[in-house]
């Protein structure tokens, strides 16, 4: 598995993660079973919500109730939550009280005293960043926080919090897959006034990240669109999975691996987020972790899930 320092962190942290917000019904021996195989293949991130679940911090609590970690056991985790989702709506809030309710319920249920991520949860066009700020610097100040992040947010809104905010940036969660690939697919066919492609649809916000040392971690690397299902084996992208299939049988790896590797081969170090509950599936991302596919391999990708490269 490979690793690396987060910027703006002290923390070593793997380049696939776990992402937790499907394991509400599972049992405990599930969960278990789940965390286990992660952790053996090198995945020791874990991404939560507050919103997962049925009810509020429902999944944080299944996790907490099946695991029953140690101190020891908590300490070789990485765990991330994020705050600012109101279900019941929806809507989204970023007020300071919100933010403190939701991060006290999030360590209430997970059981620790701490986490090591909290992540804003999608934007809050009635963001007041003072506020924000304010619950940023008591978290941190408590101990209760380690670091900070968003997820979904453009430039511009990156840009508005750092203004206010004293903590680094360190994450921004975004959807990315190779058939969901707006981040990268407009600034490789820029200048192209015929190819909707070159439209830009959120603002440099790859680049933006790059530049500022903010880590993109990748949702739903397997999903065609918005939870529309996996590209992976379907029958609307056979030219895709034919020259997977093929990448796959010369690494000596599942398809999975392959897919996971068209994002970590990217020179940005971004994390892949799981959202899988299958075993199997976890261990078989994991082998994507560090996959050497060449330049060739990523666009010969990149052009059969139906881009354009100029």
């Amino acid at each position: 598995m490979k690793t690396f320092t987060l910027p703006g962190t002290d923390m070593t942290v793997p380049n696939v993660t776990l992402g937790l917000m499907r394991i509400q019904e599972k049992s405990d021996e599930e969960i278990r079973t789940l965390l286990r195989t992660a952790v053996d293949s090198g995945i020791t991130f874990l991404d939560h919500a507050d919103v997962y679940g049925t009810e509020p911090h429902g999944c944080e609590r299944r996790f907490a109730e099946a695991m029953q970690l140690s101190s020891a056991e908590r300490e070789q985790l990485t765990i991330q939550t994020k705050a600012g989702i109101v279900k019941d709506g929806p809507y989204f809030d970023f007020s300071y009280d919100h933010l403190m309710e939701s991060v006290n319920g999030s360590l209430e249920a997970l059981g620790t005293d701490y986490i090591d991520i909290l992540l804003l949860h999608r934007p809050d066009a009635l963001v007041e960043p003072e506020e924000v700020a304010r619950a940023f610097d008591e978290l941190s100040a408590a101990g209760k926080v380690r670091a900070f992040g968003v997820s979904n947010h453009t430039p511009g809104q990156l840009g508005l919090l750092r203004k206010h905010v004293d903590q680094p940036i360190v994450a921004n969660q975004l959807q990315l897959s190779v058939t969901h690939a707006p981040l990268v697919a407009q600034g490789a066919a820029a200048n192209m006034q015929a190819l909707d492609q070159s439209i830009g649809r959120d603002n440099g916000t790859l680049d933006y990240c790059r530049l500022h040392d903010i880590t993109v971690q990748a949702w739903s690397p397997f999903q065609s669109g918005f939870f529309t299902g996996t590209f992976l084996g379907s029958s609307d992208y056979p030219e895709l999975n034919a020259v997977i299939d093929r990448l796959a049988a010369k690494y000596d790896v599942p398809a999975i691996a392959i897919a996971t590797a068209w994002i970590t081969r990217h020179p940005a170090r971004m994390q892949v987020v799981l959202g899988t509950t299958n075993p199997e599936r976890v261990a078989g991302a994991a082998r994507g972790s560090d996959l050497p596919l060449t330049r060739a391999e990523w666009y010969e990708m990149f052009r059969a899930a139906g881009y354009t490269v100029p």
